[in-house]
């Protein structure tokens, strides 16, 4: 079965230059949330929002993300210090934190 995936959030792609200067300062990271109860596009938006206003506090830059409301899974783009400070904006934000963060490589 194919799943299919919305993606919302960079405004470059990530192999453009742009996008090069901004990612890469720090650990980028993917974090997974699962079996998210009542998602949708709207509530998904939202979350992000919050999640880019507490971000700086935690020295953490959430870039894009991507989920599938059939699924209620969301997957995060994350450039941060840790994986607890990803977590933490998270927390802070809006109390959703990810089933799994994975520290991840930039590729083609």
């Amino acid at each position: 079965m194919l799943t299919t995936f919305t993606t919302i959030g960079a405004t470059a792609p990530v192999g453009s230059e742009e996008k090069k200067e901004e990612i890469g300062a720090m650990p980028l990271y993917l974090d997974h949330h699962e079996h998210v109860e009542g998602l949708t596009e709207q509530a998904i938006h939202d979350a992000h929002m919050k999640d880019l206003e507490a971000q700086q506090k935690h020295g953490v830059n959430y870039i894009r993300y991507w989920f599938n409301e059939e699924k209620g899974e969301v997957f995060c783009l994350v450039e941060a210090p840790s994986a607890e400070a990803a977590h933490a904006v998270h927390m802070e934000a809006h109390g959703l934190g990810a089933d799994e963060i994975t520290e991840v490589k930039e590729g083609s």
